[in-house]
Order: C-alpha cells, then sequence, then structure tokens
C-alpha cells in the first residue's frame, strides 16, 4: 500500500517521478505528491484524488530539478485531505515521503511538541520528518540523521528522504515495508515496485530489513541495521514494460483475466519439463519435504482462498493433514508449531506484511521448512523461505486479484502431487495424468473465457442487486467465496460465500425473489447433494445462477439460468471455475460504472496491518 519513488540524476527528474507515480498508482490512490530540490529550494506539489491531478499541477508551476522524491497513498493516519498528502517537509529543511506505519507516532509527536515542533497533518509520517529534521540539525550530516531517526521508530516504514541543503543526496531507509534502490549510468533511483522505474533501469538492489542506503552522484553505501556497510546483490528485472500497459484493453482487470491461459501455460512450462520433481521447489527440497508429516497455509484475501482450495488436494492426493489461516490471525494466538510440518505462504507480492509476520513468527517458535508461493521471486517472503515455487504470472496491476489467484492454484498443485509422490501415494500412470491435465489446463481456462458474452447478459441483472449469494461444496467452495470477494471488491455490492449445506442452518433466510444466488456445480461427487441445496433456494423464490459442468444436466427454467463451464476438468475444475466468477465481477461493474482497478478503499500490495 502506498507507493514511493524517488529519483538523482543529471538531468531533470520531474517526468521520472510524475511517470513512477502513475505506475505505483495501483498501490494507493487518494492523493499524490511531488518534492523536488532545485537550488536549495524543496519545491512541493500535492493533490487529493488520483496522480493525474499532481501531474496537471506540477506541469502547470513548472518544476524541475535533479534531486526529487514522489508519493500515490492509500490513507491510514488521517483523511484523505491535501495537509495529510505527501511529501511532508519539516522546516523547509527535510522532506519525506514514507509507506507503512509508525507504531509509537504518539509518543513520538509529543516529544516534539515539547521541543517545539507544529504539526500541519494527522498522519505519523510527519513525525518522521520533524524527528529526521531534530537530528539533521545536530548532526548537520543527512545519513547519520536518517540512521538515528530510524532507530527511534517501531513499526513499518519505507522512507526516501532529501535535505534542501544536499543538492547530491537522497537517503532511504525500509523496514518491514518493500523498497529497491535503481541502477542508472551515473543516476539512482528508488522505489517501492520496480515497475515505477523500468523505463529508466532494469538493474536493482532490493533492500534488506533494517537497510540504509546514501547515494550521491559519486555512487551509493549500503549500511545495515548495525550500522556496517554491506553490499547488496544486483538484480536484473526480467518485468516487461509491455505488461504493464493495457494495450487493447479496456482495464488492467479485463487484461489479466485474458492473459491467464498465458500465465498458467507459463507457470506449469516447468512442470511438464521435469515432472513433478522436488527440484521445482528448490535445491533443497527433496531432503527437506521427506520428513514432512503435515502442511499449514498462511495467506490474506484471495491468496487466503486458494489456500482453501489446497487443503482438499493435500489431503486428498498426498494424504497430508493441512491447515489454512488467515496470515493477520495466525501470530495473535499460542500457535501449536510441529517443526516436521511444512509452512507454505502464499502471496502476488512476496510483500504482504501480515504473511511475512506470520513467517517470520513460526520460524521463531521452531518452524524448520517454509515454502513461498509467489508471483515475485525477489521479494521478502521467498527470501526468508528455504523453497520456493514461482508462479509465474507477470505484472498484476488490478487491484482484484485474477491472474495471480489461478496460478497460485497451479503451485499448490504441483506441490501436492510432489508430496503425493514422494510419499508412495500415486502410481507412475496417475503422474502421467496428472501432468496430462495440466497440460489441457490453458485451453480449457480459454473455453471458460469464451464464456463472456453469456456472462456480460447475467451482469446486466447483478448489477440493479444490492445483494447477492454465493453457493459451492467441497473443493469449490473457497471458488464461491472468491467470487463473492471480487464481486464485493470492485461493484461494491454485498456479496457472501456459503457453503451449500449451511444454507439450512441461517442463511436461507435471506433468501427471496430479489436476492440471486450463484451456484458453482460443477459434476463432481457432490453434485447432487448440491441440486439438493438448489431447490430450497427455489423454494423460497430465490434467483438461481449456475455454472453447471457442460456434463451436469441443468437446462433453464424459470428462475433458473445456467451457463455451461467447460467439460469437467478432473481435479483442476476450480481453475477453471475461477474464471466465470472473475468475469462475472468484472462485467457488473463495468454496468455499474465502479472504477474497476482502483475500486474504493482499496491498494493492491498490503504493507500494512
Amino acid at each position: 500500500m502506498c507507493g514511493i519513488v524517488g529519483a538523482l540524476a543529471k538531468r531533470n527528474v520531474t517526468s521520472i517521478l510524475l511517470e513512477g507515480l502513475k505506475r505505483l498508482e495501483y498501490r494507493g490512490y487518494d492523493s499524490a505528491g511531488i518534492a523536488i530540490l532545485n537550488e536549495g529550494q524543496i519545491h512541493r506539489v500535492r493533490r487529493v484524488g488520483r496522480v493525474s491531478e499532481t501531474e496537471a499541477a506540477a506541469r502547470s508551476e513548472g518544476i524541475q530539478g535533479h534531486l526529487g522524491i514522489g508519493h500515490t497513498r492509500w490513507a491510514t493516519h488521517g483523511g484523505v485531505t491535501e495537509p495529510n498528502a505527501h511529501p511532508h517537509i519539516s522546516g523547509g529543511l527535510i522532506a519525506v515521503v514514507h509507506n507503512g506505519i509508525i507504531e509509537n507516532h504518539e509518543q513520538k509527536r509529543e516529544e516534539l511538541k515539547a521541543q517545539g515542533y507544529q504539526f500541519t497533518s494527522q498522519t505519523d509520517t510527519e513525525v518522521i520528518a520533524h524527528l529526521i529534521h531534530a537530528h539533521y540539525l545536530k548532526l548537520k550530516d543527512l545519513l547519520a540523521a536518517v540512521q538515528a531517526a530510524t532507530q527511534e521508530l517501531i513499526g513499518a516504514y519505507a522512507i526516501a528522504v532529501l535535505a534542501a541543503d544536499r543538492e547530491e543526496e537522497l537517503v532511504c531507509a525500509r523496514m518491514g515495508c518493500p523498497l529497491l534502490v535503481g541502477l542508472g549510468e551515473g543516476e539512482f533511483f528508488v522505489a517501492s515496485d520496480v515497475s515505477a522505474i523500468l523505463s529508466e533501469t532494469r538493474r536493482v538492489i532490493f533492500l534488506e530489513e533494517g537497510d540504509v542506503v546514501q547515494m550521491t552522484l559519486q555512487g551509493k553505501q549500503v549500511y545495515n541495521h548495525l550500522g556496517q556497510k554491506v553490499e547488496r546483490p544486483v538484480h536484473t528485472s526480467d518485468v516487461s514494460l509491455a505488461s504493464l500497459e493495457l494495450g487493447p484493453y479496456s482495464h488492467f482487470m479485463q487484461k489479466e483475466i485474458h492473459e491467464q491461459p498465458q500465465a498458467i501455460a507459463d507457470t506449469i512450462d516447468s512442470i511438464l519439463e521435469q515432472g513433478f520433481s522436488p527440484l521445482l521447489l528448490g535445491d533443497q527440497a527433496e531432503s527437506l519435504l521427506r520428513e514432512c508429516t503435515g502442511v499449514q497455509i498462511i495467506a490474506c484475501g484471495t491468496s487466503f482462498y486458494a489456500g482453501s482450495i489446497g487443503r482438499y488436494w493435500l489431503e486428498a492426493i498426498a494424504g497430508l493433514p493441512c491447515q489454512v489461516e488467515i496470515a493477520s490471525e495466525y501470530r495473535y494466538r499460542d500457535v501449536v508449531i510441529d517443526p516436521k510440518h511444512l509452512l507454505v505462504t502464499i502471496s502476488q507480492s512476496g510483500e504482504t506484511l501480515d504473511t511475512m509476520e506470520a513467517l517470520k513468527f513460526a520460524q521463531s517458535r521452531g518452524l524448520k521448512t517454509a515454502l513461498s508461493i509467489c508471483n515475485v521471486p525477489e521479494s521478502a517472503i521467498p527470501r526468508n523461505s528455504q523453497l520456493v515455487f514461482h508462479t509465474r504470472a507477470g505484472a498484476e496491476i488490478g487491484v482484484a486479484s485474477t491472474k495471480a489467484f489461478t496460478t497460485q492454484l497451479v503451485g499448490l498443485f504441483a506441490l501436492t502431487v510432489i508430496l503425493a509422490k514422494m510419499r508412495g501415494r500415486i502410481t507412475p500412470e496417475q503422474e502421467a495424468a496428472y501432468l496430462d491435465d495440466l497440460r489441457h489446463l490453458p485451453g480449457s481456462v480459454q473455453h471458460a473465457l469464451n464464456l463472456e458474452p453469456q456472462i456480460h447478459a447475467w451482469a446486466e441483472k447483478f448489477a440493479r442487486k444490492d445483494h447477492a449469494l454465493f453457493l459451492g461444496r467441497g473443493v469449490h467452495y473457497p471458488i464461491a467465496m472468491e467470487g463473492a470477494l471480487k464481486l464485493k471488491e470492485i461493484t461494491y455490492i454485498h456479496a457472501e460465500a456459503y457453503a451449500a449445506g449451511e444454507l439450512k442452518h441461517g442463511p436461507l433466510a435471506l433468501v427471496d425473489d430479489g436476492m440471486p444466488v450463484v451456484v458453482i456445480a460443477p459434476n463432481d461427487a457432490l453434485l447432487e447433494k448440491l441440486k439438493s441445496n438448489m431447490q430450497e433456494v427455489r423454494a423460497r423464490g430465490g434467483e438461481l445462477f449456475v455454472f453447471a459442468d457442460q456434463d451436469s444436466h441443468f437446462t433453464d427454467s424459470e428462475g433458473v439460468h445456467v451457463i455451461r463451464t467447460p467439460r469437467h476438468t478432473g481435479v483442476l475444475s476450480p481453475v477453471v471455475h475461477a474464471i466465470p466468477v472473475q468475469l462475472l465481477a468484472y462485467h457488473t461493474a463495468l454496468a455499474r460504472g465502479t472504477d474497476v482497478d482502483k475500486p474504493r478503499n482499496l491498494a493492491k500490495s498490503v504493507t500494512v496491518e
């Protein structure tokens, strides 16, 4: 959440900052601002609303300079107002942009007020600006001031700092929130995400926890949390600029829904090449997984629903007990950790703070082996895990996750079959059949995408509703939950999901002729049970919208609408059934006129608690 970009160069950096903020807008879009240093003066432009508002103001004022920082905000402390927008400036001398949450900001605010500092915002970030300013006045050294100030901060932060009297120096620090440094030819860039600086460089270093980096036109130096000089490896990003552009699509969510056949094909490529080999997870995987007696999955949001599907697979195919927990809850109870269990974290960005902190918590309690299923292999969670499965979804810009979800399911399925194979639970013939299922998966997903015109017609009905129910059973119940989440996220329709057998235990009271009920109805062992649940809905006047397999033997009738998904795809059916619920949410949002890619109150990378 929130996005930082900064640049130090021998050329005007205004356009670099503004273009970077546009790339980062998916991380937060309540307000935006830039601060640029020119001839000893900090010139700041801030506006409530989208980055385009800030851009227009900056262009109008014609501000320019060789050193600058920018920020796009997702509000945490304080409302969506211009005084709360970043950058924050202290004494006309120090400018700061910040992602994260400072937990001891109230205490520091009172201390700084006692020293004579006045606050013009409600943010915790202004505390950082004044604290650095106070240290800078004493130390006369920007690096030392940032190092001293961060020692006093409790919480999570990524910050970029400049001083009005330091024309060629940019200092950044991170703890708990992502920040990287881009290496140009005699110039430097900083950003929350590599997408912000791809047009300038592909060579980046990822800062570690507690790192502080000083950049001047002469070079850079990284210091660790102990203040010691360290070297961090240089990575070359393989993210393409084309993946960050809309191309022929109207929205990133639409683009990313339609990219799923290719994203899945890219993700399964190594599996088809190597088979279900432990090496897919890392060189140590075979030895680390050999003694595995159970699996603990932790994740948030859509990734949690992916993990919930993984539990069905792991128990049914690998024969291993599996628990799935919401990461934000996991570390706040007295967890009993079995060191022989595999901890699986799932995160699109690899920077999800709740998931990262849950991983650290488990490791502090004796957890020995962690596997990260992640779309960004260089990010924090994979770097802190012994094993990694890289979901090759490519850049995902839309706030509502789509292709990250389906590729996470591929990763969980691969893990399942690897463990089943190591435990002697499947025959070579079964392994070959599972490989064949994967091989046909991109085509099945494409067939599901071809249902879009029919789903568009349904969306017109949903757009007039204020509530909806989603039902599923067994491994498809999490798909119902994911469908409800998607509808909530981008249409603002109140939607809930239930295991269909739970209807009679309470939710059936909600059903009337104004309540649309979406049913995930593949032709599996629970289909007849599900049909009984559907009869309960029709008997109360509810209108049914059924996603059924070709061979599920449903027909349209009064109050029952049916769309037939591709022929039942066996164990991988949840992946295919994810597509229709994504399309339903997308087209309903279009019909309601909401902002598909930037839904209200939300942001993409959740790096705060």
